[in-house]
């Protein structure tokens, strides 16, 4: 039997939209945004990837492209032959996977400080405290800490850890890393027509609003860029209700939008 992506669905709207989280959190990354979508206009179909909440003891390779694939797969299942896609950092790698792969499908992109389709190359030391976030609970708090500015309570940051611990599989979470930084698949995109929105954080350093302009920006040629002043890189808990206006405000501008093709 075919794997099956876990996922919850939010609302009953016609504007089918799925929703993928980063690296540090399985689908309950995005609960802080729950209580207050717009359920009429859209039907969310928020998903677990391998490694992460309930598919964390699911077998896989652990790639971007697989995430992917699983996504395309659950579509079907769903019966949505259109939809847009919603990624949260690593996330956002899945869905430009997505888009690679299936570009008649997705209705609109969105990237919440995403990481770009070139993936993230690190000079040596980030890259062992990235490489050593899945033994070390300090290396996550560091990084959270990091990409939020250094603004935020030692509790929540302590939380975030708790929850980045227990929602994922170590030698997934290890192997995703691999996948979302090192894998680069640009040229599979640029030039696609497909509405983007690249949601940034003025307080996360990382995946900066610098660049995305430097990547989203100039890949895609209809795409808007949106920073949000008080969030670092997570924005879904540190300013859920700007985030929801930006993101759903670019979705609800789709009619019944073209399919993408390259420009």
């Amino acid at each position: 039997m075919a794997f099956v992506l876990p996922h919850a669905l939010h609302g009953s709207g016609p504007h089918k939209v799925i929703a993928v989280h980063g690296w540090f959190a399985d689908r309950s990354a995005y609960d802080p945004l729950l209580p207050d979508l717009d359920r009429d206009a859209f039907q969310y179909a928020v998903v677990d990837l391998r490694g992460y909440g309930e598919a964390k003891d699911a077998a896989g390779a652990y790639t971007t492209a697989e995430g992917a694939a699983d996504v395309l797969a659950l579509a079907d299942r769903l019966g949505w032959e259109r939809f847009s896609v919603v990624g949260h950092s690593m996330g956002g790698s899945v869905a430009q996977r997505v888009l690679a792969a299936a570009p008649h499908r997705v209705r609109r992109l969105v990237g919440v400080s995403p990481v770009p389709a070139s993936g993230l190359p690190m000079p040596p030391d980030q890259w062992e405290l990235f490489a050593g976030a899945d033994r070390t609970p300090l290396h996550r708090r560091i990084i959270l800490d990091t990409t939020t500015g250094g603004r935020r309570p030692a509790a929540w940051l302590d939380r975030m850890v708790r929850r980045s611990l227990a929602c994922s599989e170590a030698k997934a979470f290890r192997a995703w890393l691999d996948s979302w930084a090192k894998e680069g698949f640009q040229a599979e995109i640029e030039g696609l027509r497909v509405p983007a929105l690249v949601v940034t954080g003025a307080l996360d350093p990382a995946l900066s609003a610098e660049l995305a302009r430097q990547t989203w920006l100039r890949w895609y040629a209809d795409s808007v860029l949106v920073e949000l002043p008080a969030a670092g890189h997570y924005a879904m808990d540190e300013t859920p209700l700007e985030l929801i206006r930006v993101v759903e405000d670019f979705l609800r501008a789709d009619g019944d939008a073209e399919p993408a093709v390259a420009g």
